[in-house]
C-alpha cells in the first residue's frame, strides 16, 4: 500500500493552517493547540519545514512561525520531500536506488512513468489548496487520463 507518512500528513496541516492566517505569525504552542498535536511533534516539524525552506521562524515578542512564500507556491511534493526525502514508488525509481535486476527489469520503465505521474500531480496541488474547502462540485476522478 502507498502511504504517506502520519508526519507528513501533520505536516502538511502545519502549513495550511499557517496559510489559512496569512501573515500573521503563530507560535509553536498555538499551532499545537489549532491542529490538535502535541507540541514537541509540532516543534519538530517546524525545525524540518525551517531547514526546508517551506516555513520561516522570528524571534521575539512578535515572532512565530509563518510560510516563507505564498501557500500558493509550496506544492504537496516539496512537503513530502522535506519530510520523506525524494518521492520513490518503486527502488529503481529512487534517485540511487540499486535493484539486482534493473538490467532485465520489464517493468521498470512503467514505474518511472507511473512515478513522474505521481510527482507532477503532488507538485501540482498547492498548500493553498490544501487548505481551502473542497469543493463537492468538482469531485476527483484517479482513474480519468489527462
Amino acid at each position: 500500500m502507498l502511504r504517506i507518512l502520519k508526519l507528513t500528513d501533520y505536516a502538511a496541516g502545519l502549513l495550511a493552517r499557517l496559510a489559512r492566517n496569512a501573515g500573521e505569525r503563530m507560535s509553536a504552542q498555538a499551532l499545537a493547540g489549532e491542529v490538535g498535536l502535541p507540541l514537541p511533534t509540532v516543534a519538530k516539524l517546524l525545525k524540518t519545514l525551517t531547514r526546508a525552506g517551506l516555513v520561516q521562524s522570528t524571534r521575539g515578542a512578535n515572532g512565530g512561525y509563518g510560510l516563507s512564500r505564498p501557500a500558493e507556491k509550496i506544492s504537496l511534493a516539496e512537503v513530502i520531500a522535506a519530510i520523506e526525502g525524494p518521492l520513490a514508488l518503486t527502488e529503481c525509481t529512487a534517485p540511487h536506488g540499486k535493484c539486482s535486476v534493473a538490467e532485465k527489469c520489464l517493468t521498470r520503465p512503467h514505474w518511472q512513468t507511473v512515478s513522474r505521474a505521481v510527482q507532477h500531480s503532488l507538485e501540482a496541488f498547492s498548500i493553498a489548496e490544501m487548505a481551502g474547502p473542497r469543493n463537492p462540485a468538482s469531485p476527483v476522478n484517479l482513474l480519468q487520463k489527462e
